[in-house]
């Protein structure tokens, strides 16, 4: 399979496992920019690494000049209570993505949306909901999406609900309750009553993989999870099973004002489009995420 491939955000969370999925794949061409040297802990010789900026467009002109079959954009501002720099990155740099692409002549972007950018809608989330954002972060990420519609024909939108696992931030649910755990310490939880969809990240990749590997893509959004939400307690007690550590002070901390008890998707458009579904259980999932950060800790 001779495919060239362009890599956003490449040294994130979501980044980092989808080069390791793509280094076992035959015959593709990988290029990954990167913001900053710095930000670059695992390098991959399979990849020639790019260093530029996605908010400065003068930046990214000089450094993407070829086309590519495929762009990924998984950049993003994590701290979400940075509103400018959330703002910046998620829309402003979009922007100029639409125009490199437009620019290069490059296939196919998929940009990696957000399940925030339906707002407080009744669950399960399809993709034909009315987009009613009321976080900073969703609506900056609504804001790519509508740019991308409008600007650009061959596109994939995907809206992931909670990814977990390999390299994820400690401060992300699931790490940070296993690295809790972990080091058998008291934590500070909700009573843990929220329903949300946890996939994980070895499935999101294989869904990724299907998109390279289609001969012909629609375009659209489409909504990735598991579709088997699971209370956030019933994680935190699994966590504990296979840990065999960690005291969690359930309803320590509330819910906060804007968010929703119940938050997962319809996933039957990706399902049929692409002929994917999660393989990876729960119990697995967090074996395998646990296995990491007790080697890593």
């Amino acid at each position: 399979m001779k495919k060239k491939i362009l890599i956003i955000g490449s040294s994130g969370f979501l980044g980092i496992n989808f080069i390791k999925a793509l280094s076992r794949i035959a015959g593709l061409t990988i290029h990954a920019l990167v913001h900053k040297k710095k930000y670059l802990n695992t390098r991959n010789n399979k990849i020639r690494y790019i260093f530029g900026d996605i908010c400065n467009y003068n930046n990214l002109e000089k450094k993407i000049k070829t086309p590519y079959d495929f762009v990924f954009n998984f950049s993003g501002n994590i701290n979400h209570q940075k509103n400018q720099e959330t703002y910046k990155v998620h829309f402003l740099g979009v922007k100029n993505l639409i125009k490199i692409i437009k620019k290069t002549k490059s296939k196919l972007l998929v940009q990696i949306g957000s399940s925030l950018e339906y707002g407080n809608k009744i669950s399960p989330h399809n993709e034909n909901l009315v987009c009613k954002p009321i976080s900073y972060y969703g609506r900056a990420k609504y804001l790519a999406t509508s740019e991308i519609k409008k600007k650009l024909k061959n596109y994939i939108i995907l809206r992931p609900y909670q990814i977990y696992g390999p390299h994820q931030k400690l401060d992300r649910l699931i790490p940070m309750i296993i690295n809790s755990c972990i080091k058998n310490k008291s934590f500070p939880c909700s009573e843990g009553l929220q329903l949300r969809d946890f996939l994980y990240v070895d499935d999101f990749n294989n869904l990724l993989i299907k998109i390279i590997k289609k001969k012909k893509v629609k375009a659209g959004i489409y909504n990735v999870g598991s579709h088997k939400p699971f209370e956030v307690k019933k994680i935190i007690n699994l966590i504990l099973k296979l840990t065999l550590k960690g005291k969690p002070l359930f309803g320590k901390l509330k819910m906060r004002r804007d968010e929703m008890k119940v938050y997962y998707p319809s996933i039957e458009k990706v399902k049929k489009n692409f002929q994917w579904m999660p393989k990876i259980n729960i119990l697995l999932g967090l074996k395998k995420t646990i296995k990491f950060y007790e080697k890593n800790k």
